[in-house]
């Protein structure tokens, strides 16, 4: 792992500025780490000399209930802000992310996802302002920046742009009481004929109906899990779910309610048992590697293909393995693929994250992780989006493609990894790119090229 040259700790903006000044004139790159979890490690690490801002000390979320909005500074955690925001207001929520552990300046700036955005959009479509320290080292905020450069960090990836210092959120309204299942089924309780159906109909649930699924292995079988939460209580939830999904067989003894604060620890990663006060924790899960990527589905994948895709579970290097569908429509499709830079709007049914985890070190133990991931994703390329063939910018994917790591590379170049994260946006990213950071200062493997004169 390529280490830094040295390791920034800001703890104020002007800190920043002199890290990026200093970094320019030394002619080092720079990358900013806020919960470190670029899949790629590209937020820590890189094959050239180069400068770690770590946010960690930027940890500051004011939180204004009245006018229901945040300022939230760069290395807040995802846990954290929810954590603070519930506690000052039951009813108040951020439409972000599920695990506590991601920082908010990649998440927010990548788009952002999480149980609310079929009713509220991504976190990117609730940022309101930001401050941002650019490649002069100056500090601007959403007037001085100008409305392409802050169209462009939210769902653009903000590391091609500058350093963010903070956001400003608009909140949203959550009850008093959420309801949450998860109900277990393997391929032998008809998972495949659950799964198929989902498919043509997740994406026209109630937008209060968030229903998501994760596939794995379990003992010698498949198993389908249907992980949900619910804005209301059992007594709506359930005759919902029987006009909407009668096929999953739903009762009462499945949900519980729960506050919304107390959702957001079902659906984290957290270890089983873990409390409210450990979504505040920055301590990782124990270390694995893991290698990720994503698709879109258009179309319901046709029951076939979905028994045959099954077949890849039964492999050794899948005993960790994952798939998880999280269902689009309701808000999303409302909002234009222009609106920012994240495109994957109308038409979209769910987008897949692949997933595959293993614990040894060494490149041949990857490597054998690695080659099962990509076949798989080979594999459904019939069945997922195409023309480009779409992906989510944070599942990051040097697979994809990635630019020249000594000197600039060409849109034409860069069009085929930027075009599958942002269709026909990346047009427009790349000229605000060439705009406001001429020289190509903030880069890395999947940075917004510049135009080459």
């Amino acid at each position: 792992m390529p280490k830094p040259s040295y390791i920034v700790t800001p703890v104020t903006e002007s800190q920043i500025q002199a890290a990026v000044i200093c970094s320019r004139a030394s002619r080092l790159q720079i990358r900013v780490r806020c919960g470190g979890h670029d899949y790629e490690g590209l937020s820590y690490s890189s094959k050239v000399p180069f400068v770690l801002i770590d946010m960690i000390n930027l940890r500051s979320i004011k939180i204004d209930t009245e006018n229901r909005v945040a300022w939230v500074q760069g290395g807040v955690l995802l846990g954290n802000l929810s954590y603070q925001i519930a506690k000052i207001s039951p009813n108040l929520a951020f439409p972000s992310g599920l695990c506590p552990t991601v920082g908010v300046g990649g998440h927010f700036s990548g788009g952002g996802y999480g149980t609310l955005f079929r009713k509220y959009g991504l976190a990117a479509d609730n940022v309101l302002d930001a401050r941002i320290v650019n490649v002069n080292g100056q500090v601007l905020d959403r007037k001085s920046m100008g409305e392409d450069l802050f169209w462009a960090i939210r769902g653009g990836g903000a590391a091609s742009f500058g350093v963010i210092t903070s956001w400003k959120i608009k909140l949203v309204e959550v009850p008093d009481i959420v309801t949450v299942f998860t109900i277990n089924r393997t391929l032998e309780q008809n998972a495949t004929d659950l799964v198929h159906r989902w498919q043509q109909i997740a994406y026209k649930f109630d937008r209060d109906l968030f229903v998501r699924i994760l596939i794995t292995r379990v003992n010698s079988t498949v198993q389908a899990a249907f992980n949900s939460v619910f804005l209301g209580k059992i007594d709506k939830l359930v005759p919902l779910m029987q006009e909407s999904f009668p096929e999953l067989g739903l009762v009462r003894e499945d949900c519980m309610e729960r506050k919304w604060i107390e959702a957001i620890l079902y659906f984290s990663d957290l270890p089983f048992g873990s409390s409210l006060d450990d979504l505040t924790k920055r301590n990782p899960n124990p270390r694995t590697y893991y290698k990720a990527k994503s698709d879109f589905v258009t179309d319901p994948i046709p029951k076939f293909a979905l028994e045959k895709l099954w077949e890849f579970f039964k492999e050794d290097e899948a005993k960790d393995a994952q798939l998880i569908f999280a269902p689009y429509g309701g808000r999303m499709s409302e909002i234009s693929e222009s609106e920012i830079p994240y495109p994957h709007r109308s038409g979209i049914l769910y987008e897949i994250q692949h997933l595959v985890y293993w614990d040894k070190e060494g490149n041949e133990e990857s490597e054998k992780y690695i080659n099962w991931i990509r076949r798989l994703y080979k594999y459904i390329t019939p069945f997922v989006s195409k023309n480009p063939r779409a992906a989510y910018l944070n599942y990051r994917d040097l697979d994809l493609g990635i630019n020249n790591i000594e000197g600039n590379t060409s849109y034409a170049q860069a069009s085929v990894w930027g075009n599958k994260y942002f269709k026909n946006n990346f047009k427009r990213l790349v000229q605000v790119k060439t705009k406001v950071d001429p020289s190509n200062f903030f880069r890395n493997e999947q940075s917004i090229p510049i135009y080459l004169s």
